[in-house]
């Protein structure tokens, strides 16, 4: 099997539009959904992927990095930590180093399957207001130094479509793209795993809420799902 891309996929709404972007640039055939089973809270997340990559026709993987459980201490991946953020602090959701354990691994599979490019979901919104030290592009160039020489790819690429947007214009994109109803109702974006709104408590729900609500405003004539 060979790709062009692969695209780190956990079911939520920012991968899922990398996703969407990867196809119209290389075809469904061309790409693969990468999915990471970790232990998360929301698990169902996977179903979600798993069900939209089966709707856009496109090769869907799970790969099983769960020792992130055992040897990291936060409430993703430990369901009996309630979870909060206290002011000043990073949300104790934050899983250390998760996106670029994934990054690395994604990278590692591309290179087998010929692919010189990975697509994350990573949003900087999400650095600046919850505190996720690994979503921001200076995080990623940093990795992709690193992938370059682990690889002997200088041209390999980690791509952010979306690292510089708000969640509103996350949601313009999906519009534009024409999914934005359909990823409203199966992705799943909540820490809790509850669909389409969510717990709208946790920090996940309150950044896609408030997207939510923003486009609302903006795109008064679009009927959304919820």
């Amino acid at each position: 099997m060979k790709k062009k891309a692969i695209v780190v996929h956990s079911g939520g709404m920012d991968s899922s539009l990398c996703l969407a972007l990867a196809i119209c640039e290389f075809g469904s055939e061309n790409v693969l959904s990468l999915s990471f089973r970790y232990n998360q809270r929301h698990f169902n997340e996977l179903q979600q992927a798993e069900k939209i990559c089966e709707k856009w026709k496109v090769d869907h993987l799970v790969l099983d990095i769960t020792c992130l459980a055992e040897i990291t201490k936060d409430a993703l991946t430990r369901h009996d930590i309630p979870i909060e953020q206290k002011d000043g602090e990073a949300p104790n959701t934050l899983v250390v180093g998760r996106n670029g354990l994934m990054a690395r691994v994604a990278a590692i599979h591309a290179q087998n399957l010929g692919a010189h490019c990975i697509y994350m979901g990573v949003i900087e919104v999400e650095e600046a207001n919850s505190g996720y030290r690994d979503c921001s592009r200076r995080y990623m160039d940093l990795m992709q130094q690193i992938l370059r020489i682990d690889l002997d790819d200088p041209e390999f690429e980690i791509r952010t479509p979306l690292v510089k947007m708000t969640k509103l214009e996350t949601m313009v994109l999906g519009y534009h793209l024409g999914v934005l109803d359909y990823l409203l109702k199966e992705t799943i974006t909540c820490y809790e795993g509850v669909p389409q709104k969510g717990c709208e408590s946790c920090p996940a729900c309150h950044l896609r809420n408030e997207g939510i609500e923003q486009f609302r405003k903006g795109y008064a004539h679009v009927s959304l799902p919820y």
